[in-house]
């Protein structure tokens, strides 16, 4: 146990995961799943996938109510290919990609929604995390994945990058330095989240995208450099 808490009057634990729970994985990543209007916005981790991670090639949080899992967060240790997030985020060498951790899936079942989860997950696992050893998290996000896009804004995660991914899905590419202090900017533009090209200017120009804001007509993404 590496954490406990309480989701209103019901305690919880926070444990380290490992292959003996991926039948609870499965079943909470479905039950995830069939709360969702839109199902394109979660794909879930397959057995292979969940035990790739949980091999030693990353790891995973979960969150038990009374033996029973109602969340999980996972960290993995990419394999270094073409499709390499680093190489998005202008890294080059295998020394500097080998130091690259992705922010993976995050599942919050159903009925334990709105407690920050999320949020107390992340801190809990970007806690162990061997800084030794890695020296940058990555994701992804679609655009318009509003609860995922405030998730990795809330953590200090900056877009680095807007481009076609995983066999031509547009994706943010966030990336968070575990060894830099925040940068001060002297130049800001909000842009809308629908203005693919206008992002991707911006991002060419070296600026990064910090947060977000809701207008009447839409959703605003603020950039900085």
């Amino acid at each position: 146990m590496i954490a406990t808490g309480f989701l209103g009057q019901e305690p919880y634990e926070v444990h380290l995961l490992t292959k003996a729970h991926i039948p609870q994985l499965e079943r909470l990543q479905q039950d995830v799943l069939d709360g969702l209007t839109n199902k394109s916005i979660l794909q879930p981790l397959d057995e292979g996938e969940l035990s790739f991670i949980l091999e030693g090639n990353g790891m995973m949080v979960g969150v038990f109510v009374k033996e029973t899992l109602i969340a999980f967060r996972a960290l993995l240790e990419p394999e270094i290919d073409e499709e390499h997030l680093g190489y998005d985020i202008g890294l080059t060498t295998d020394d500097q990609l080998k130091k690259v951790l992705y922010q993976e899936i995050s599942n919050v079942h159903p009925d334990f929604r709105g407690f920050g989860l999320q949020r107390t997950m992340a801190d809990i696992i970007m806690e162990q995390v061997d800084t030794s050893r890695f020296k940058v998290v990555c994701a992804t996000v679609m655009p318009f994945n509003i609860a995922s896009l405030k998730d990795k804004f809330s953590q200090g995660m900056h877009v680095a990058a807007l481009k076609l991914k995983y066999g031509g899905k547009l994706r943010y590419v966030f990336a968070k330095y575990l060894d830099k202090t925040p940068q001060l900017w002297s130049e800001e533009a909000l842009l809308s989240m629908a203005d693919t090209e206008g992002q991707q200017k911006l991002l060419k120009d070296g600026y990064v995208g910090i947060a977000m804001q809701a207008k009447a007509d839409g959703w605003l993404v603020k950039y900085v450099k």
